[in-house]
């Protein structure tokens, strides 16, 4: 049976509107449910902040909100937390200026010193004290690059293989425009990346780059899953105007090369919206986590695959309601967690949390 709580609520605790989920479990068994903070209004731009709330009873309830960065009367956003084997928690976030929208950052009316800027922090203690942020953009982003993300969602450590240990961050970013006419703001400007770490985040570098793909695919939003002989599992958000709006691609040296460039997945129908991936590792399966109405942010879907993410089957609907983003986590030998952004007439009410039986059939 499932159960559920809701640790973000729009127009609570200082907040219009909370948006942007990723979920960890830390070493304790805490469980850390990070947000945008949203104060002024539900847009992407403006005054944001990195939230946090966390759960000591697997979910159930959660403790007072933590503001972990703030950017000024700007933006600090994108939160992609990864759990390191000592116990720290790394986050990856964005940072950019209160005026510094998507559209101008793509069409490069945007200084780099208030774009879209990498910045990461720390906790050592389960996520109940972190340190300040520090800026990794000389490291993350290439000069070139204007639009730029993290996840959103958890980012990895590797387990097997001979790329053990190594941290990896999907991420993504725009080019300036090839062609005359083009603004910067087409979709084939999008392309998809990954940092990667082989120090526990102490230093950063850029891995595989793909956004030089088909027409058909253009890579934007991002979740990695490990499969179990180490192969590097990745399903993105595709913003090109296809019949399909996912794509995945797959890395078999620890995210530094894509084995192939991102190709559609027609399996996991839904609409343009970000989806959420974690690998069951004793069970040899993968979950994929996001909205399956065709055209709207609505019907939450969890899809499973058990031939490391060729095909896809639903394995339960969530709800029917309207619901975005998403974030994925383990709990415990029998349960699964998930952290997404859902309401009773707009996406954008609450974000849940919902413990979800993994044995349980569909």
């Amino acid at each position: 049976m499932d159960e559920s709580s809701v640790p973000y609520r729009a127009r609570t605790e200082g907040y219009t509107s909370f948006r942007i989920p990723a979920v960890v479990r830390a070493r304790s068994g805490a469980v850390l449910a990070f947000a945008e903070g949203r104060a002024a209004s539900a847009s992407d731009t403006g005054d944001i902040d990195v939230v946090l709330k966390r759960s000591a009873d697997g979910g159930r309830t959660w403790g007072p909100l933590q503001v972990l960065a703030r950017n000024g009367t700007g933006t600090a956003g994108n939160p992609a937390p990864v759990v390191l084997s000592g116990g720290r928690v790394l986050l990856l976030q964005v940072h950019n200026a209160a005026d510094a929208t998507e559209d101008r950052i793509r069409r490069g009316q945007v200084p780099p010193a208030d774009g879209r800027r990498v910045w990461i922090q720390h906790s050592d203690d389960d996520g109940a004290t972190w340190s300040p942020p520090r800026e990794i953009t000389d490291q993350a982003k290439r000069p070139e690059w204007r639009w730029y993300a993290t996840g959103p969602g958890h980012a990895l450590r590797l387990r097997h293989g001979p790329y053990a240990g190594r941290l990896v961050v999907p991420a993504n970013h725009s080019t300036p425009p090839a062609a005359d006419g083009d603004t910067g703001t087409e979709a084939r400007y999008n392309g998809g990346h990954a940092l990667l770490s082989d120090d526990d985040g102490a230093t950063w570098r850029i891995g595989y780059t793909d956004g030089d793909t088909d027409p058909s695919v253009a890579p934007n939003e991002t979740a990695a899953a490990e499969l179990p002989d180490g192969t590097l599992y990745l399903n993105t958000r595709s913003e090109a105007a296809a019949p399909w709006h996912r794509a995945d691609a797959r890395s078999r040296d620890g995210g530094d090369r894509l084995a192939a460039p991102f190709r559609p997945q027609a399996g996991l129908a839904g609409p343009v919206c970000q989806g959420s991936l974690l690998a069951l590792a004793d069970r040899d399966e993968l979950l994929f986590a996001g909205p399956a109405h065709p055209l709207a942010r609505a019907l939450l879907t969890l899809r499973t695959s058990r031939d490391g993410g060729l095909t896809w089957r639903c394995a339960r609907t969530v709800s029917g309601l309207p619901a975005g983003y998403s974030d994925l986590v383990r709990l415990d030998a029998a349960s699964v967690g998930l952290l997404y952004e859902t309401g009773d007439y707009s996406a954008y009410s609450t974000i849940t949390f919902r413990r979800i039986p993994v044995e349980e059939p569909a």
